[in-house]
This record gives C-alpha cells, structure tokens and sequence, in this order.
C-alpha cells in the first residue's frame, strides 16, 4: 500500500550567499554559508535583515499577512540560532499566523478538559466534522492543486498504476484519498504562510510536498505534519458515509485503505506525519502516546498500532522540547484512535 505522503524538510533554501568575502565589520574572510562573523560576532546579512523587517512590517500594516509571514520566515534563515532576533520573529510570525482564525470559531479545549485521549478524540472529531463539511461544500479549495501541471500529471500516472492492481473505482479512491491527505498539508501551511510545491505524486509510494521555508516552532511543524492524517480521515468518514447509505462495498474499501493509510503515517519516524507531531511532544507526553497506543491496540486489535507504539517508545528517549503541547498530543492520540478503529471495518467481498 502508499503512504499518504510527506512533507520534506529538506526546504529550498532562499538564503543568499554572503555579498563578498571579508565581514563588513573587521574584514575577517568568511565561508559564504557563514551568517554570523566568527571574530567579531557581526551578523553577516545584519542590512539585508534590517530591509527585511521594513518589508515585512510594511505589509503588516497594509494587511498583506500573508506577505508580511513570507518575509518573516525568509528573515529567519538569514540568522544563527543563537541570535537574539530569532524568538522576537518567532513570535511575530505566532501572532500573525494565528490572526486568520482570529474571527472564527476556535475549537474547543477538549485535552484540558477530558484528558489526552478522550479529549483528543473529541478534539479530532470536531475537526473532522468540520473537514466533511469543508470536503462537500469547499471543492474550489480541493480543485486547487489541480490546477497544478506536475500534480495533474502525477496524479493520473499514479492512478494508472494503482488501476492495473485493483481497478479504475478503487484506484481513484487511493489517488482522492491521498489527495485530500495531501491538501491538508497545503491547507496548513497556507494558515501559516509557509511557501511550498504543489502535492506531486510517487505511484506505489504516495505523494510529497516540499517546504520552501521552514516552520518556525515545533508546534507549528507538528500542526503542518498531522493536519494531513486529520483530512485523511474526513475523507475517509465520507467514503464510509457513503458506503452506509448506498451499501456499495467499493466504499467501505476505500474508507479501509484512507483509515490504515493515514494511521500508518502517524508512525512516529523521519519525515512521516507521526514523526513531525511527536517532536512538539515532551519526553513525559511521549510517554504518555506510547501508552495510549498500547491501550487502543488492546481495544481495536488493528496490528499496525504495535509498530506505532515500539517507535514511539524509542522515540521518547531522544530529545525533546521543554515545553508541553497538550494539543499535539490530543490530536496524535485521538488520530490514533479513530485511524485505528475505522481501519478495522469490515469489507464485503463482494462488490455490487
């Protein structure tokens, strides 16, 4: 089976490359790679930061968010880790990255309520009532990356393929299923103004998005990660709404393989969905996930939940940030668990 796909890190960089040889401040030679002078500690592209920040808070003042977000993060990568203007932008780009939602209804804080894994049930499932709706009455959003030359034409390449293994109706069910997972990455990072490719598909593997710029935080890359298997499974709750009002079993298929697809991407490792999510988790969290995975594996049986719990074991060990995100957690937990149970629905043999 495909994977849903992966969004690489490996992102374009838009960094230039030092105007010259010999630091501004005390003509120290430098590497062009360098951002900050080894000798005097100056920072290489201090102008070019200093033009950035006027461009970006010119935009900010005309409204242009979305502008405003794209300078931000290109000011980010012209500058070391350790400076100091890193979290001030880090939180600029927080603040303007939540304003889009600032009108609409946020969701309700079911983790502080009910806990990680109840309240990252409900959590997912309002989301996913949410995404139905967004899925039957959004299709100008979803007809988007269509319009994209590389993601048509791997589209119909990779429903080609799948075509010969199991036939045209299920073979678009795999590419739509992967598609929306997909759009639910581009949704995210369009809410975060993160540059990036058009889905492009990898018949037998899946699809991929490449980052032109980087998320600023953890959170933010955690949220980017696990809104594909969150689209994942409104698309697949659709398939299998279906499946229930026509008693067509092609459906419920289709609803089995979005369900086992989006979970398996929840695998906490490399560049997969899980892996993205669990790095905004505590050690404490992680622990906290692995357990849970080990109960919903004792409740739904589904064997894919042991790989998932064995890393996520592992991964507790590495490191991990300071700070907890109970919402990442809700959602990895409550992804996990309806992924899981709705992959175990029965498929009729036969199809009508």
């Amino acid at each position: 089976m495909p994977s849903a796909g992966l969004v690489e890190r490996a992102a374009v960089s838009s960094v230039p490359a030092a105007r010259g040889t010999a630091c501004a401040g005390c003509d120290t030679e430098l590497a062009t790679t360098l951002l900050r002078c080894p000798v005097c500690r100056r920072l290489v592209h201090a102008e070019t930061l200093a033009r950035l920040a006027a461009e970006a808070e010119t935009h900010e003042a005309a409204g242009r968010r979305d502008d405003a977000l794209a300078v931000w993060r290109g000011a980010l990568e012209l500058l070391p880790g350790d400076a100091e203007q890193v979290e001030p932008i880090r939180r600029r780009i927080g603040a303007l990255a939540g304003a889009e939602d600032a009108t609409s209804k946020p969701a309700p804080d079911f983790t502080k309520r009910f806990g990680p894994v109840v309240g990252g049930l409900l959590l997912v499932l309002w989301k996913a009532k949410v995404l139905i709706v967004l899925l039957l009455t959004k299709a100008k959003f979803l007809l988007l990356g269509l319009t994209k030359m590389g993601t048509l034409l791997t589209m119909l390449a990779a429903a080609g393929v799948y075509w010969t293994l199991w036939g045209w109706r299920f073979a678009l069910g795999v590419v739509g299923s992967i598609y929306v997972h997909e759009m639910g990455h581009v949704a995210a990072l369009r809410r975060y103004g993160i540059k990036a490719s058009a889905p492009m598909f990898l018949p037998g593997i899946g699809a991929v998005i490449r980052l032109r710029q980087h998320p600023a935080t953890v959170g933010e890359d955690a949220r980017v990660g696990l809104a594909g298997p969150i689209w994942g499974l409104g698309a697949a709750l659709t398939a299998y709404a279906v499946y229930l009002a026509t008693g067509s079993a092609i459906w419920a298929a289709i609803a089995h393989f979005g369900a086992w697809v989006n979970l398996f991407n929840l695998l906490p490792f490399w560049q997969l969905d899980g892996g993205r999510g669990f790095r905004a988790l505590t050690r404490r969290e992680r622990w906290i996930a692995t357990g849970a995975l080990v109960a919903i594996w004792f409740a739904t049986a589904e064997p894919l939940l042991v790989l998932l719990a064995v890393a996520a074991a592992v991964n507790a060990f590495s490191a991990s940030p300071d700070e907890p995100d109970g919402a990442a957690l809700g959602m990895y937990v409550g992804l996990a668990l309806t992924l899981a149970a709705l992959s175990r629905i029965h498929v009729p043999v036969a199809t009508p």
